[in-house]
């Protein structure tokens, strides 16, 4: 037998597989044993009821896809009297992701789904900051060291702080994450891009850019996951690109406690279920007995914070 189990603070899961938010929701226990999976993560909620963006949403580019579908939610009303009484029904800790346009919202949010059935909020200081010129909180370690105190102050639940791409001070960020009051980082969220139909030369997303998710996030993703790993001393889940048993296998090596599975599971809605299963087969074949064995065991002789820079000689 082989133990499967990661801690996450205080949080304790059975194994490190979660979906990622925005790609699982309650009609997912109708194909898969969802109490298998490590985690539940919700989908993204607001405060107030939100339609969400302009179609097209989503569009497919090269192994992998781009979505713009604006955080559409019902609200926190409705997660409190109808999510949460769900999910009850299961043994998987509830994770739910949160998203807020100002610290205030974001604090009255965090307050407000702190109710029993909550295991852990994951907040999505990836999307845009309104008191900072539209850029997402965690583009800048000082927006994010502000967001994060305020969201410790609201709550006494473990918050998991959600982390963009699309930012040049990686490890800053997920320092000043840890300071504000961050019990685990979910690195990465997806990175801005953007597709053209050159037959009718128009964006084929509806809100002209989206999020790149899939595939060809994950070099980038891991390379994140790996940085915050070495800067910080709370656990680090790992989230891009994730479709194999072997890039979980890359993200755990690489220092994550924890994986979250997202666009897998639009292609494969038991993805999960089936990384779970060859996971537990490739520790038996290497004589793993748990998980922590894996954890963080890259053999590398780099810093964390070094970039090298290859050129080649024309």
């Amino acid at each position: 037998m082989v133990d499967l189990s990661v801690q996450i603070g205080d949080l304790r899961l059975k194994n490190p597989i979660m979906p990622a938010s925005g790609t699982f929701s309650e009609d997912l226990a109708t194909m898969l044993d969802i109490n298998t999976l490590g985690a539940l993560v919700t989908k993204t909620i607001t405060h107030g009821i939100r339609q969400g963006n302009p179609t097209p949403r989503v569009c497919e580019v090269a192994g992998s896809m781009l979505n713009s579908i604006g955080i559409p939610s019902k609200g926190v009303d409705y997660f409190r009297n109808v999510t949460v009484p769900y999910y009850q029904a299961y043994d998987s800790p509830l994770v739910v992701s949160i998203s807020g346009n100002t610290t205030d919202e974001f604090a009255q949010l965090c307050e407000a789904v702190s109710v029993p059935g909550v295991a852990a909020i994951e907040v999505n200081i990836s999307c845009p900051n309104i008191e900072e010129d539209g850029k997402a909180f965690a583009m800048r370690p000082s927006s994010t060291l502000d967001v994060m105190r305020k969201l410790r102050a609201a709550t006494d639940l473990p918050l998991w702080a959600k982390l963009t791409p699309n930012t040049g001070e990686t490890s800053d960020v997920a320092r000043a994450a840890q300071e504000g009051g961050a019990d685990a980082l979910v690195v990465c969220n997806t990175m801005l891009a953007m597709s053209i139909d050159v037959q009718s030369r128009k964006p084929r997303l509806g809100n002209l850019m989206g999020g790149l998710s899939g595939p060809s996030l994950k070099p980038i993703a891991l390379r994140m996951a790996y940085q915050c790993a070495k800067a910080v001393d709370i656990p680090v889940i790992g989230c891009g690109g994730i479709s194999t048993t072997e890039d979980v296998l890359e993200y755990l090596i690489a220092g994550a406690s924890a994986v979250q599975v997202g666009t897998a599971t639009f292609i494969n809605p038991t993805a999960m279920i089936r990384i779970i299963a060859e996971l537990e087969a490739y520790m038996v074949a290497h004589n793993f007995s748990k998980m922590t064995d894996i954890i963080n065991s890259v053999r590398d002789e780099e810093a964390a914070d070094t970039v090298v820079f290859m050129e080649t000689a024309p």
